[in-house]
């Protein structure tokens, strides 16, 4: 059965432990804990602690990708998703998520597939690849992730999903899923923001339902088509500030929503 979790980055600028208080009281499944440069994202005994505590199983462990958090768990880009791998299989979480290379990181790129298998393999957990996006640069659109956007293109067994990430390279999340197939096994559940006065697109990661893609009917394509992987919430609250009211409001907006159309 579909697991419905909430991302921790779906709480920033709260940390860790408001993030787990905030998903069990949201009524989520469970959540999944990006690695930043936050300690207490780095360490299983306090992951573990927070989960015992507040009842929330740790569904997935994101590897480091955000700006703030180049140096989490070191400067090796195999090595810092290896020791993801660790913690996720420390953890129970079943799930890995890492994103292709940056274009830049050309030896990395070239290892990273057959890396993606071996670190599967040795810490008996799943490591799935997330679509990411070409990024508009002078005026046109410039390959950013090697070696592709599309983790399909990619000699990798496991899939995710981010729908935003779909709006910003110019397809429709449902037909990727369509298109993926078997391979998709872990999906971002957000909306995506229509482009601004001046046609530029924005990663905005909006609660479902309230953006453009077709949110309601891929999550009905997941449940028709016997999807049995997680379906992570990785919105953004940004705006709520400290706000704790109105960041639950807009996350069990999104339970909701999942729920509703999972069904």
């Amino acid at each position: 059965m579909t697991r419905i979790g909430m991302g921790t980055t779906s709480v920033l600028p709260r940390r860790l432990e408001p993030a787990f208080r905030l998903a069990r009281d949201a009524g989520f499944d469970g959540i999944e804990v990006m690695v930043t440069s936050d300690p207490a994202t780095q360490s299983a005994r306090t992951i573990g602690a927070l989960s015992s505590r507040f009842g929330m199983p740790v569904l997935s462990i994101h590897a480091p990708v955000l700006f703030f958090s180049a140096l989490a768990l070191g400067r090796d880009p195999r090595g810092k998703l290896d020791r993801a791998a660790r913690l996720a299989a420390e953890l129970g979480a079943t799930t890995v998520v890492a994103h292709p290379p940056w274009r830049w990181q050309g030896r990395w790129a070239a290892r990273f597939e057959a890396a993606v298998a071996e670190i599967a393999e040795r810490h008996q957990v799943v490591v799935a690849v997330e679509n990411m996006f070409p990024v508009a640069a002078g005026g046109r659109a410039r390959e950013a992730f090697a070696p592709h956007w599309n983790p399909a293109e990619l000699a990798v067994d496991r899939l995710v999903l981010d729908v935003s990430h779909a709006t910003m390279a110019g397809r429709s999340a449902l037909e990727l899923a369509e298109q993926w197939g078997e391979r998709l096994h872990h999906v971002h559940l957000c909306d995506a923001a229509a482009p601004d006065a001046g046609g530029r697109l924005h990663d905005a990661h909006l609660v479902p339902g309230r953006g453009g893609q077709p949110v309601a009917a891929l999550l009905r394509h997941l449940a028709a088509s016997g999807f049995t992987g997680d379906v992570v919430a990785e919105i953004n609250t940004r705006h709520c500030g400290r706000d704790d009211a109105a960041r639950l409001a807009e996350l069990r907006e999104t339970v909701a929503f999942a729920r509703e159309h999972l069904r």
